[in-house]
């Protein structure tokens, strides 16, 4: 079997036949790789010489995406310099390609930036935070995610305006909390590490010293507000009653009805396409979820812009409805296409790249939404394209970095970094890694520096784009 149609079952039955090094062999093997990369050399970090235009990189992106939605996805990164950084993520990794690797692999997120983290309502329904976007997971070395993680603080410390010494402290908190989270997860039991979670309580239970008064309840709105983001949220907001039917409002570009989006007939071969998926889709779950999706039926769906990085590639909502129509259910169908990480880590092990997302989510999320599924399907225009699917809405809370004073940012750092940690914890050697990073500061200051040198190029790129829009070589669409 070629690797590209590696399931989970031939992985499973793979991983029964594998080997059980004992801890003290575990560490060597930790200890072992600070000969080929020591932890130091991470802080170097310079433009290799024959280094990829980045606007070229994201033009490369483009050409499998919707064609008009492009300029909306580049009009979004010319916002600021983290904007651009949130949708660079093919450009930091081609950065990120040429360096030594500690050869510790998990499995990565791929797109590790700050708000790639937060909150959402997990099976029981409690409140959590966690990594939450998963399009670029894919396995490799441990210290990728984290160098993104940390520049994405620096990037974002420097559009918040904070100074030097500032944006140090902060860059050294999300590692420092990486690497001492890494240390007590590698001397706990498999299982406790595997049910360990954040959520909204224990946040509270943590940091709730550290915040003022007004910034707690700020928290605590934020979180009253995130419980009542729901289905029924989502339903009251985004549909209106049409011949008594529930149907999806209009608000182009950002979201489009399938009935706008393609004449009559094309209009029906795309919601027969849609109804199928959902049949594809519905093998996906488990036995008790496929009896939940069973209980609703299709109304309507529509197109939706997502994100900034993902703007361009192909998202839709689907509205369904249960026993009335006051009983409303919305997935997300979101594309999947090849991990930005896949021309420098290979390719990935799974045939169908919404299998890949999900299958990366439930490994790295401590829980996950009971919706989460994948299927693959030929499109209208007899083009084959992946999806995975999830519920639009489930209690998301989303933090609003520019609210932050500096002490509440390296908060949120730390709270990143142990959740990060957590989530390579699950799916690579927490033991390993604990043995290679130690307990001193090395690896947390080259991190820092590190961070600090690539928000320098990243501020360079991001002017590469200014111009690239400035001299008509692209087309931006701002305020969208």
């Amino acid at each position: 079997m070629s690797t590209q149609h590696v399931t989970r079952d031939d992985e499973s039955d793979a991983a029964a036949d594998a080997k059980h090094p004992s801890v003290a062999e575990r560490q060597g093997r930790g200890h072992a790789a600070r000969a080929d990369v020591p932890r130091s050399a991470h802080g170097d970090w310079k433009p290799a010489p024959n280094r990829p235009d980045p606007v070229a990189l994201l033009e490369e992106q483009a050409t499998s995406r919707v064609p008009e939605l492009v300029p909306i996805r580049y009009g979004r990164m010319l916002v600021s310099p983290f904007t651009f950084f949130r949708g660079a993520a093919y450009v930091m990794a081609s950065d990120l390609a040429p360096l030594p690797r500690t050869g510790l692999r998990v499995q990565l997120c791929g797109d590790a930036h700050l708000s790639n983290f937060g909150g959402f309502a997990a099976p029981d329904r409690q409140l959590v935070f966690s990594v939450n976007d998963f399009d670029e997971t894919l396995p490799g070395p441990f210290e990728w995610d984290v160098k993104r993680l940390v520049a994405s603080f620096a990037v974002a410390g420097r559009d918040r305006g904070l100074g030097d010494e500032e944006r140090r402290s902060i860059n050294l908190g999300v590692v420092r909390s990486y690497r001492t989270a890494i240390r007590d997860f590698a001397g706990q039991g498999t299982l406790d590490l595997w049910y360990a979670r954040l959520d909204i309580d224990e946040i509270a239970r943590r940091y709730a010293s550290r915040a003022s008064k007004e910034r707690y309840r700020t928290f605590e709105r934020n979180t009253a507000k995130a419980r009542t983001k729901d289905n029924l949220k989502a339903f009251a907001k985004l549909t209106c009653m049409v011949d008594g039917e529930p149907r999806i409002v209009s608000d182009p570009p950002l979201i489009v009805p399938v009935r706008d989006v393609f004449g009559p007939e094309e209009h029906a071969a795309f919601e027969a396409a849609v109804r199928d998926g959902l049949r594809l889709y519905r093998r996906s779950l488990e036995g008790d979820r496929r009896e939940l999706l069973n209980r609703f039926r299709y109304v309507d769906g529509a197109r939706k812009v997502v994100g900034v990085g993902s703007v361009g590639t192909r998202a839709w909502i689907v509205l369904m409805v249960g026993k009335d129509d006051t009983d409303p259910l919305f997935l997300q169908l979101k594309e999947a296409q090849a991990s930005v990480l896949e021309p420098f880590l290979g390719r990935s092990g799974f045939a169908c790249h919404g299998q890949r997302v999900v299958e990366g989510q439930r490994l790295m999320q401590s829980a996950s939404d009971i919706m989460l599924g994948w299927f693959s399907t030929s499109g209208i225009d007899s083009v084959s394209r992946d999806y995975y699917i999830r519920q639009l809405w489930d209690g998301k809370m989303t933090i609003n970095i520019d609210a932050m004073d500096p002490s509440a940012l390296k908060t949120y750092a730390e709270m990143c970094g142990w959740t990060l940690a957590r989530a390579h914890a699950r799916s690579g050697d927490p033991v390993a890694i604990a043995s290679y990073l130690g307990s001193g500061e090395v690896f947390d200051q080259a991190l820092a520096a590190f961070a600090e040198t690539y928000a320098d190029q990243n501020e360079r790129d991001y002017a590469t784009l200014e111009e690239a829009v400035a001299t008509g070589r692209i087309k931006a669409i701002t305020g969208l």
